[in-house]
């Protein structure tokens, strides 16, 4: 479901209270707490006003009341500076400051957990749904959803967001009639060794390749360009294994998974498994939407939308196939997004049609989920993201 604002609708960004309950004050989180990030959606129906920000109890699974952490135009996804205390976020529109197009937000982030903001730049093209910064923290990769485009934007020693260096549009479309007819830029990630850009169109089932230019900030296509799946696929997120060798492609549409191995070298995926999202005996309508790998690199999840469920596998070591473990229900209507903790002990799933973020304790020997009584009610929650520990 994307969303479209009107250009009379403000982009606010601003300071907002502290955190209540531990560290309350202005202090920062105790030994066992971490702190993590909600984005959302704010237009439409929802009472959502921008990022919010809670801890998470690492002794307890307990949450801390979630506190606006600073106002923004629907942040639906949100990404760290690998060495900055800086947070950047989509603001998933396709008007922004009164242009046409989507946007990118960059905050500082407080020692309370609070956002000042910096800047914002276009996004280079509309409806940006999905953003990372590279691990050398010196460029935004952004996709646009809408105009099915993928875009680098550079970032200045102090956090700072300059022009797009790079924009691609994609062109083409896919067999689906009513969500292919077009290009859908749904994900842009760099791969571990900083060298290649990767981004999944949901319109053209293609995972396109790009050589990133540290210096020039460039977009160039791999030889070849990209990863081709089968027709309908829908790709939508991607994630690395560990060891930087397998990378898991969540298709929204099939509700699959493939799996790839990874030639760092020279760029080049190579189709090694695809599984699926689903029981064997669903015949209901669902459909991928995020996908991580565990900290250990022992388990895969990925969130099913209309299964309302996460599924849990089990990966191999050495060829990064995926074997079934599970499935959790969320306890919530449309897991979106997920996010898990830096220490590999807990899942929390972004519920975006009951608004809630759901807290789930992991078993680190089977990968299964545990709910543990905690949630926190947040407004159309549709990106899960937890301030890294340095």
């Amino acid at each position: 479901m994307r969303h479209s604002v009107s250009a009379l609708l403000p982009l606010l960004l601003m300071f907002a209270v502290p955190f209540a309950g531990e560290g309350a004050g202005g202090a920062p989180p105790a030994a066992h707490e971490v702190t993590v990030y909600i984005g959302t959606f704010t237009t439409g129906a929802s009472t959502s006003k921008g990022i919010y920000a809670m801890r998470l109890n690492l002794d307890t699974g307990k949450l801390s009341e979630p506190q606006l952490a600073a106002e923004a135009l629907s942040p639906a996804f949100l990404a760290f500076h690998p060495t900055k205390r800086v947070l950047y976020a989509a603001n998933e529109t396709d008007k922004f400051q009164d242009k046409p197009g989507g946007g990118i937000s960059a905050f500082t982030i407080g020692r309370d957990g609070m956002l000042k903001a910096i800047n914002q730049e276009q996004s280079g093209g509309s409806g940006p749904c999905y953003l990372a910064v590279d691990h050398a923290g010196s460029r935004v990769l952004v996709a646009n959803y809408g105009s099915g485009s993928v875009a680098s934007l550079p970032i200045e020693s102090n956090g700072k967001l300059k022009p797009a260096s790079a924009m691609v549009q994609h062109e083409g479309s896919g067999a689906d009639p009513n969500r292919q007819k077009g290009p859908h830029a749904h994900s842009f990630n760099a791969d571990p060794t900083n060298k290649f850009g990767l981004a999944a169109d949901l319109g053209l089932d293609k995972l396109f390749v790009y050589k990133l230019d540290p210096k020039k900030g460039t977009l160039t296509p791999n030889n070849p360009p990209a990863a081709i799946l089968p027709p309908g696929s829908g790709p939508r997120h991607l994630a690395f294994h560990p060891n930087g060798h397998i990378a898991y492609l969540a298709n929204e549409l099939k509700s699959n998974i493939t799996v790839f191995s990874w030639d760092a070298a020279h760029g080049v995926l190579k189709d090694e498994q695809t599984i699926s999202m689903l029981p064997e005996d669903f015949t209901g309508k669902s459909s991928a939407a995020e996908i991580q790998v565990h900290p250990s690199g022992q388990f895969v999840y990925a969130s099913n939308r209309g299964h309302d469920s996460i599924v849990i596998y089990s990966a191999d070591q050495k060829t990064g196939k995926l074997t079934l473990v599970g499935f959790q229900p969320t306890e919530g209507k449309t897991p979106r997004n997920f996010g898990i903790d830096p220490t590999g002990s807990y899942l929390l799933a972004a519920n975006q049609m009951s608004d809630s973020v759901v807290a789930f304790k992991i078993d680190k020997s089977s990968g299964k989920l545990t709910p543990t009584g905690a949630t926190a009610h947040i407004a159309a929650p549709v990106c899960v993201r937890f301030l890294p520990r340095k």
